[in-house]
Order: structure tokens, then C-alpha cells, then sequence
């Protein structure tokens, strides 16, 4: 225990690698914006509605197996019987009549999303090119079998639960991580250190033996 609280501080003193090489806050990494509020519940009614809203909806698909057209049409049925029956009863019963806002999603909160949505697209597809060009072999070794094991994951599991399970992740991972990021970071960092010493082993003993052709250089003008 000593030993690996030794080496946890000497990690803090000497270390200032973050999770993905990153080197902001994760609420900046996440958009920094509203989007990153819900995410790591800072705004945590919304958090909450969202994750309750998905859990209700994955209920009726995939445990009451509901149909998306038989619900869509309960749902305008039921909103149409309840917004007639309060309009027409609110003088009868002096209720106030039903208050119906012009815009129920602001411009700009469509556009906030849009623009988060559209630069972490960009990014992913940015660091999948760069794994891609195969500039670190550990990582795109991990890419490979963490895509393969989703791929076989997406034969047992319908698109609705790996949705619902993706956003179960995106609303649990990123919170857990901001409470405990020093730790993550110290792990993750230890696991990088002993996957490239591995691989150097493995280049050392096999990879640097296979034969390669000569291959010339190109001029970047």
C-alpha cells in the first residue's frame, strides 16, 4: 500500500498527462457549454429528465415492446383529448386556458447543439485517420479489437439497448471521470506505460526481424 501511494504521489509531482493527452478540463473537452452542463450533471434536472425520459422510452420498446407508430399516435392522441378537454372546460371550472409557447426549442439552443454535435464529429473522425495512419501501433491495435468486440456486441444486442446503453455511458462515464480524475489518469497512464513496453518487447523480438523493402522518401512541398 505504501509503495503504490508513493508511486500515486510521485505521479501527481512529476506527471501532468491527462486522459487522451488532453490538456483542459473535461467540461472544455465536453463543449464547455450546455451540453457539457447535462453531461456531467451540473444542470442535473435536466440530466435527470433525460435519463428517466430514455429509460421510459427503452421500457416500452424493448420490455413492453411497444410499436413506434402505435405509440407516436397514442401520444398525439392523448395530447390532443387533454389540450380539447382543458380549453373548453377552463371557463366552466375557471381554469386558466392552456398556455402554448411559440417556441418550445430557442434557435439558439438548436444551434448549440448542431455546433456541438458537428465539432465532436469532426474530432472523431480526426483522431480515427490519425489511428488510421498507424503513427502509434498500440493504439491502433486497441482500436481494432475494441471495434471487433462492439461489432460482436452488436449481434446480441438490438440498436435501441445499445443506444440507451451509450447514453447511459455518456451520462455516467464523464461524471465518474470528473470526480475521479487524478485516479483514472494515474491508471490509464500506467496501463499505456506497460502496453508499449510490451510492444517494444514483442518489436524487439519478432516485428524488427521481418524484412523490409526500401521505401523512398516523397518531398512534402
Amino acid at each position: 500500500m505504501t509503495g503504490h501511494g508513493s508511486s500515486y504521489s510521485e505521479y501527481d509531482t512529476s506527471r501532468s498527462a491527462k486522459l487522451f493527452g488532453r490538456g483542459r478540463p473535461i467540461h472544455e473537452v465536453l463543449g464547455g457549454g450546455k451540453v457539457a452542463d447535462v453531461l456531467l450533471w451540473k444542470n442535473w434536472k435536466v440530466s435527470g429528465a433525460l435519463l428517466i425520459g430514455m429509460t421510459f422510452i427503452w421500457f416500452l420498446f424493448e420490455v413492453v415492446k411497444y410499436n413506434f407508430i402505435t405509440l407516436l399516435c397514442h401520444i398525439s392522441i392523448t395530447t390532443l383529448l387533454v389540450f380539447f378537454i382543458w380549453s373548453n372546460s377552463a371557463d366552466l371550472f375557471k381554469w386558466n386556458p392552456p398556455n402554448i409557447p411559440e417556441n418550445i426549442l430557442h434557435e439558439s439552443e438548436v444551434r448549440e447543439i448542431a455546433s456541438t454535435f458537428h465539432k465532436r464529429f469532426n474530432q472523431f473522425l480526426s483522431k480515427f485517420l490519425e489511428i488510421a495512419y498507424g503513427r502509434e501501433i498500440p493504439l491502433f491495435l486497441l482500436a481494432i479489437v475494441s471495434l471487433y468486440a462492439l461489432s460482436e456486441v452488436g449481434n446480441y444486442f438490438s440498436f435501441l439497448n445499445l443506444l440507451y446503453l451509450g447514453i447511459l455511458s455518456m451520462e455516467t462515464l464523464p461524471f465518474l471521470y470528473d470526480r475521479y480524475e487524478d485516479h483514472v489518469d494515474y491508471f490509464v497512464s500506467e496501463v499505456i506505460q506497460d502496453l508499449k513496453r510490451k510492444y517494444k518487447m514483442i518489436d524487439s523480438k519478432f516485428l524488427n526481424k521481418i524484412p523490409r523493402g526500401t521505401v523512398k522518401e516523397k518531398k512534402i512541398r
